[in-house]
């Protein structure tokens, strides 16, 4: 049997690889001053034609601000009173968030969701989340009273299911100690391992709560949330998309599809607004 910190050095080289993929230093050193004019602005109210606000929750790794450089101007510029926060922070990791016990951070979205319509006037949200954050409102909603206060979920890339992490994670209980670890120091990770009593507790009696409506944006070339058919949910009120059956040249990975990807970007504008939404296309990519 290998020793442990030989099998602690591959899971921890993934997770890092993820880290710098979603965590652009610029963007996270400036994580405190989200920019205004819709985006954190809490003057903004709804329009007419969209008059719910819209609640970006980032993933592992990321914060409010360096997660959502592309996509929340993208929704200001189609009229959205767009809002973002910070959950799962641990003592002592500045800006690096989303590493906290999942149901705990849950109630940090419950709080945020309550502050946004409370500024807004607005009875409803609309939730967007890139990969722990398309999973982590769905404890909100089942278990937290959230479905009352939440139009709609769209899940960029979700852990639904948990993640095998390319299957390291499967090596996790031939090495005692090593799960412990992970749980102790970022309760998170061990939460969103395929199998988990989180991810059991969420799962069980179904995908969905009535009321919600669920989008679920996946990419085949994910490398982080495997396999990628985990990420899909079942249930009523639920549209599963594949990216490149929109678009066969779209490349995205894990990263890519929250953070820069205007294809998926599309589809988020079509779930959000389902009324006027239009075909997805490789053409999206310059919409």
């Amino acid at each position: 049997m290998l020793p442990w910190k030989r099998v602690l050095r591959p899971v921890a080289a993934l997770l890092l690889t993820a880290a710098v993929a979603v965590v652009p230093a610029a963007g996270a050193a400036q994580a405190a001053d989200a920019p205004s004019r819709g985006w954190n602005d809490y003057s903004c109210k709804p329009s007419a034609a969209h008059p719910r606000p819209v609640v970006l929750v980032h993933g592992t790794f990321a914060n409010s601000v360096d997660n959502w450089l592309a996509l929340a101007p993208y929704l200001e510029d189609r009229d959205y009173c767009v809002f973002s926060f910070d959950y799962g922070q641990l003592s002592g990791v500045p800006l690096i968030h989303g590493l906290g016990p999942i149901d705990k951070s849950a109630e940090q979205l419950s709080a945020f969701v309550d502050k946004v319509l409370a500024a807004t006037g607005a009875p409803e949200t609309d939730l967007v989340g890139h990969s722990q954050g398309g999973m982590m409102p769905r404890y909100y909603l089942r278990f937290l009273g959230g479905a009352a206060k939440v139009n709609a979920l769209v899940g960029i890339a979700p852990d639904n299911h948990g993640t095998t992490l390319s299957g390291l994670t499967n090596l996790l209980p031939y090495f005692p100690g090593v799960g412990d670890l992970l749980t102790t120091n970022t309760p998170a990770l061990a939460d969103q391992i395929i199998g988990s009593a989180f991810l059991t507790k969420l799962n069980e009696g179904g995908d969905t709560v009535p009321g919600v409506k669920y989008t679920v944006l996946a990419t085949k070339y994910d490398e982080v949330v495997t396999p990628y058919q985990s990420q899909f949910l079942s249930g009523s009120g639920v549209h599963n998309v594949l990216l490149q059956d929109l678009c066969p040249l779209d490349l995205s990975e894990h990263a890519a599809i929250g953070l820069f990807d205007r294809i998926a970007f599309h589809e988020v504008a079509n779930a959000l607004d389902p009324a006027h939404a239009t075909a997805t296309t490789c053409a999206s990519a310059l919409s």
